[in-house]
């Protein structure tokens, strides 16, 4: 798709009504259009988040099979140290047979640490990895994830995220292993944006809370991939923007769209103890994202997705590595 028609969606929201009633929204401007796209064509993929084990998977396969959502990540939030050898095994097999990249979460995070920091009411030191056995916690998950077929690391520590960049460009893990920036720790400028791109991120969160505005402000920088939640967990606000959906692919591409799940508990660190949970929201976010693609369709706005089976996020910049 050129720039000049992905500039212009085919139809907003209730803009034929609102136009006959005198209340027809400015004319978009097609400067706040990125200009970028996946490598192989395509302004969006989809993902489905806080999927925890293989039996949250086949439930997330069945539906999305059922509901016809068409999926390119699904993504894990616990961790690699959560899920035993022969569970991982399981995931890569059955994501594999579909073509869909699997993304496991890196290590311990200071949310889990015993530094009191974290608890504070300025959360210090936040989700990062505490200290030199945390880094190395995370390239052992890392490590041990790769070798047993996962393609995507989940990270949130800039360290880490160095660190496994490094690693892979020296063949310490498989140079296509893709990285991604948790939400947690998300970019909320371009200036920070740049900085995890040139750092090693392949795909970056940013907070579902950032303005149209902010979008266009990162584009202008960076082309890196987007992650976004249509609907965000209430512990990363709660913020639900299926209605904005056609304008934040046109704002933020290439943007793959998360559906996440508001007001349910959350399931992190997941143990069976969760089963139930677990298995009854992730059959939930398939349906929300059946809805965002349904919003999309009626508004004549659905084209241009990626293909499904792609994941790679084409040539981005980065910083030298110094031997």
């Amino acid at each position: 798709m050129t720039t000049d028609a992905s500039a212009t969606a085919p139809r907003r929201p209730g803009e034929q009504a609102l136009t006959t009633l005198g209340l027809g929204a400015p004319a978009l401007d097609p400067a706040d259009a990125s200009v970028h796209t996946f490598p192989g064509g395509g302004r969006w993929r989809t993902e489905v988040p806080s999927c925890e084990g293989p039996e949250a998977l086949a439930v997330i396969l069945k539906e999305a099979s059922r509901l016809d959502v068409p999926i390119h990540r699904i993504s894990q939030g616990s961790g690699v140290w959560m899920l035993s050898d022969a569970e991982i095994t399981e995931m890569v097999e059955a994501t594999g047979e579909r073509d869909i990249e699997l993304c496991l979460f890196t290590g311990p995070r200071g949310t889990w640490d015993i530094g009191g920091s974290t608890r504070t009411d300025s959360r210090g030191g936040g989700l990062r990895a505490r200290g030199h056995d945390a880094v190395a916690g995370c390239v052992e998950d890392a490590v041990r994830a790769t070798e047993l077929g996962v393609k995507c690391l989940l990270v949130a520590d800039e360290g880490v995220l160095w660190t496994l960049h490094r690693a892979r460009q020296a063949g310490l893990i498989p140079a296509d292993t893709t990285l991604k920036v948790s939400a947690l720790i998300g970019p909320v400028n371009p200036a920070a944006y740049a900085v995890y791109e040139r750092l090693g991120a392949d795909s970056l969160n940013v907070p579902s809370d950032l303005t149209l505005d902010h979008l266009t402000e990162i584009r202008r920088v960076s082309g890196a991939p987007m992650d976004m939640y249509i609907e965000a967990p209430d512990d990363l606000g709660g913020y639900i923007r299926m209605y904005e959906v056609a304008e934040l692919i046109r704002r933020g591409a290439p943007l793959y769209l998360k559906f996440g799940l508001s007001k349910a508990p959350g399931i992190y660190p997941y143990g069976h103890h969760l089963r139930d949970l677990a298995l009854s929201t992730a059959r939930e976010r398939v349906r929300r994202g059946r809805l965002a693609l349904d919003l999309l369709a009626r508004h004549g706005a659905d084209g241009d997705m990626a293909p499904l089976g792609s994941r790679l996020p084409g040539d981005l910049n980065r910083f030298d590595i110094q031997s």
